[in-house]
C-alpha cells in the first residue's frame, strides 16, 4: 500500500466516522431519531441555554449537524461541509463549556473532538475516495477553505456572542451567594 493510497483510507475513515456521528446529532435534533426529541423538543432546549428563538436554533444546528456530517462522509464540498460542522460543534461547546473540558463531567470534550476534527478535514481536504475528487474537485478548490473557515466563524462568533448576552442579561439583577454555609 502506498503513501497515497493510506493517506486516502484514512481520510475515508476520518470523514466517514465523523460525518456519521455529526449526521447521526443532526438527526436527533431535525427528526428525533436515534432517542433525539426533534425540532420542538430540541427547539425548547436551545432557548433555554440561551440560543433563540430556539426551534429557528435548533433548525440551524440540525442542519448544519446533518449536512455537514453527510457531506463530510461523502467527501462531497468538503470546505463547506466541515466549517458547518465545525461551527456547530463551536456552539455546543459554548453550552458545555462551564463544566470543564471531560464528557463525563458535562463538559465539551466530545463537541470540540467533533468540531476540530470536522475543522481539519476541511483544511486537509477529503482525499482521493470521495465524491470531490471524483468531480474534480470543483466544490473543494484551495480558496474556499479560507473563506468557508472565515465565513463560518465570523457567523459562530455573532451567534455565541448573542448567546452569551442574553444569558448575562438574564443574570442581571440576581444576587451572588457571598458565603456559603
Amino acid at each position: 500500500m502506498s503513501c497515497y493510497d493510506r493517506r486516502d483510507l484514512g481520510l475515508l475513515l476520518l470523514r466517514l466516522g465523523t460525518g456519521g456521528v455529526l449526521a447521526a446529532h443532526g438527526a436527533q435534533k431535525l427528526f428525533g431519531w436515534f432517542g433525539g426529541h426533534g425540532l420542538t423538543g430540541t427547539g425548547q432546549f436551545m432557548e433555554s441555554v440561551g440560543y433563540a428563538p430556539g426551534k429557528a436554533s435548533a433548525t440551524a444546528a440540525g442542519l448544519a449537524e446533518t449536512g455537514g456530517g453527510v457531506l463530510l462522509a461523502l467527501g462531497l464540498a468538503t470546505p463547506a461541509a466541515g466549517a458547518a460542522a465545525a461551527g456547530a460543534m463551536a456552539g455546543a461547546a459554548a453550552v458545555h463549556l462551564p463544566s470543564g473540558f471531560f464528557a463525563q463531567e458535562g463538559g465539551y470534550e466530545h463537541a470540540a473532538s467533533l468540531g476540530l476534527t470536522a475543522a481539519g478535514l476541511a483544511v486537509a481536504g477529503p482525499g482521493r475516495l470521495s465524491l470531490d475528487h471524483a468531480l474534480g474537485h470543483v466544490l473543494d478548490r484551495g480558496w474556499m477553505v479560507p473563506v468557508a473557515l472565515g465565513v463560518t466563524a465570523a457567523a459562530t462568533a455573532v451567534v455565541i456572542g448573542a448567546r452569551n448576552k442574553r444569558l448575562r442579561a438574564g443574570r442581571e439583577g440576581e444576587q451572588e451567594v457571598l458565603f456559603e454555609e
